[in-house]
């Protein structure tokens, strides 16, 4: 054998040896694996839909309106008015959120997770999902919608499987229409100043937050597709006495903004940290209903102003998180009796049972950035200055230059006000069940997902 040829067998053998080697340390060769693909790349602009669904039920479902235990759970005569569940999907490419506007009083949490449920198949999240009431007081009543209710007393409100499985319906095919077709969007929002239009009902000094909060959603060519409104106050120009659904005057403040910017444009509303906030009629409206048509028909006269004067461009920042937080130990006030128990039909022992069994110990707060604006979820009914010390923070930790605060979203836990508010008393502190750490355990939670969005 010639020394060429015993230097290639060598050679071989020697590869042998490597390659025997390096099997026997990674147990089988595989071959190398392909690139990760890549995540889809961010729109250069958002992409929305937009959908609505009726939400009044037939009469013969004979649901309750919510609002005043005075009802006594006696179901709706009529119809003033039809009320509606609007939804907003917005995506970027990589992400979705979907804003969904109900003329409702609010939800007990059953309801989120029950549509969540339903909507499976149309790959939406939870913390995509942001449920916002108008908190109408002549839509269906809060406790018929909770199954954990059990307890059977009118003034509180009875659980209603019709009026259950009717609600939960409509949102989850609300929100699966919003998301069938999806088109380019250009975004723009601003806000102005409305003195005289709210009052503090707990104090004529109180504190009020008068920001008139609007979003404008348009098409490329500049078409309007949609509107969000923010403003804060109780929809409670109506009474216990007045038996027919109604959206109250965020239901005629979306409908004639409709009419006055036309195009089928679709109009959504949010409402505030309106706990102690009520509505001032306008000069000359004369009673209940008059009222409720006059205040929405102003109201969306100086939307359409507003409207009018933005400018709306391009956007791709969208950005969602869901904050969990734990509450405070439920507790009654110590006049619930007095005020609170003796409207809803409560005995002290009753009160306790009802804590334990229809009030959550954590919640949470979703928060969405929409390019300059951010809107923070709020489980419950926030008073006014505990609403603008949550805008100034989170304006602090997000650089934003337009905070809303969505109120009652999701869930409507209880009145969230002030320890020295909960200690003071009066109606919104008996109905506030978890003592007076509430409002600072809320306000820290809600801060602290918007900062998770970043800046």
């Amino acid at each position: 054998m010639t020394a060429s040829r015993q230097r290639f067998r060598g050679w071989l053998l020697a590869l042998g040896v490597v390659l025997a080697a390096g099997l026997a340390v990674a147990g089988t060769w595989a071959a190398p694996r392909p690139p990760e693909p890549e995540a889809p790349a961010r729109a250069t602009s958002l992409r929305a839909g937009v959908a609505r669904v009726d939400i009044t039920p037939p009469l013969e479902m004979k649901a309750a309106l919510g609002g005043y235990g005075d009802r006594m759970s006696r179901p709706a005569t009529g119809v003033h008015d039809r009320i509606w569940a609007k939804a907003l999907w917005l995506t970027d490419g990589r992400s979705n959120v979907v804003l969904v506007s109900v003329d409702a009083l609010c939800f007990p949490p059953p309801v989120r997770k029950a549509v969540w449920e339903k909507l499976r198949a149309a790959q939406v999240r939870l913390d995509e999902m942001l449920l916002l009431p108008s908190h109408s007081h002549n839509s269906f009543d809060l406790m018929a919608l909770h199954p954990d209710n059990v307890f059977a007393i009118p003034q509180m409100g009875v659980f209603h499987q019709a009026a259950f499985d009717h609600v939960t319906a409509k949102l989850a095919e609300v929100i699966t229409a919003a998301g069938q077709t999806l088109e380019p969007i250009h975004v723009g929002t601003g806000q102005k100043q409305l003195p005289g239009w709210h009052r503090n009902r707990r104090s004529a000094t109180g504190v009020v937050d008068p920001e008139l909060l609007l979003t404008r959603f348009d098409r490329v060519d500049g078409s309007p597709f949609a509107v969000l409104v923010n403003w804060a106050a109780h929809p409670t120009f109506l009474g216990p006495q007045d038996m027919l659904f109604s959206g109250d005057w965020p239901g005629s403040l979306q409908r004639c903004l409709e009419e006055f910017i036309g195009q089928g444009v679709t109009v959504l509303y949010a409402n505030g940290a309106q706990g102690d906030l009520s509505p001032t009629p306008r000069p000359g409206a004369g009673q209940r209903w008059e009222q409720v048509e006059a205040y929405g028909r102003g109201l969306a006269l100086e939307c359409h102003k507003l409207w009018r004067d933005i400018r709306t461009q391009p956007e791709n920042d969208l950005q969602h998180h869901r904050e969990s937080i734990t509450l405070p130990p439920r507790k009654k006030h110590q006049d619930f009796m007095k005020i609170g128990g003796k409207e809803y039909g409560l005995l002290d022992q009753g009160l306790e049972l009802m804590l334990h069994r229809l009030f959550p110990t954590t919640t949470d707060s979703v928060s969405v950035r929409i390019g300059p604006l951010v809107i923070v979820g709020v489980p419950g009914e926030m008073a006014a200055g505990l609403g603008l010390e949550v805008k100034n923070q989170v304006k602090r930790e997000t650089r934003a230059a337009f905070v809303a605060i969505g109120g009652l979203a999701h869930e409507g836990i209880s009145y969230i006000l002030s320890p020295e508010e909960y200690r003071r008393g009066g109606y919104e502190a008996t109905i506030s069940f978890y003592g007076d750490e509430l409002g600072p355990a809320i306000v820290t939670g809600v801060v602290r997902g918007a900062k998770a969005l970043g800046r």
